[in-house]
């Protein structure tokens, strides 16, 4: 993963970006992976951790009526984590897990392993996915982290030079 965490990091140097992380199932592994390099203050600007509902809203600005219509686990949700992630930070580029890691917490709708990613650039570019992994807990939730910093590194691809 730190080969992959490194490669972020020199991306978002490159473009001048900081990159804020919103999450919630893999409770800061994220924001973990990144501080775990040294010399990450150059794009590593803040993460959030919301696990409750009421930390996505007081926290991210995620909308009580979107966990109400969709649930914490939707990409909705992880939209609106990734924006808030970018309104209450100083960075260009954001990224937001939600999922059920397991071994409890799924249903027929939305197993364990179902997790939601969502990416934002500033300027108004954004992604949003799906996935459905397997393995224990922890692989899960190492799965998730490795999905989303290759996400943050599909996107700053899509983002035309000189856009923050």
């Amino acid at each position: 993963m730190l080969p992959l965490v490194k490669q972020v990091g020199q991306n978002l140097i490159r473009r001048g970006f900081m990159l804020a992380s919103a999450e919630s199932c893999t409770g800061g592994l994220l924001g973990e992976a990144a501080t775990a390099i040294s010399g990450s203050s150059a794009w590593y600007e803040r993460g959030f951790i919301t696990y409750s509902n009421a930390s996505k809203c007081e926290m991210l600005g995620v909308r009580s009526s979107t966990l109400e219509q969709y649930g914490a686990i939707s990409e909705q949700t992880a939209q609106e984590m990734a924006a808030g992630a970018i309104i209450r930070s100083h960075a260009q580029v954001s990224v937001a897990i939600t999922g059920i890691a397991g071994p409890t917490g799924g249903t027929i709708i939305k197993p364990v392993g179902m997790i939601c990613f969502a990416w934002a650039v500033k300027a108004g570019l954004a992604r949003s996915q799906t996935r459905h992994l397997s393995g224990d807990r922890q692989e899960i939730r190492q799965q998730s982290v490795i999905i989303a910093l290759q996400g943050i590194l599909d996107l700053l691809h899509e983002t035309p030079a000189g856009i923050a």
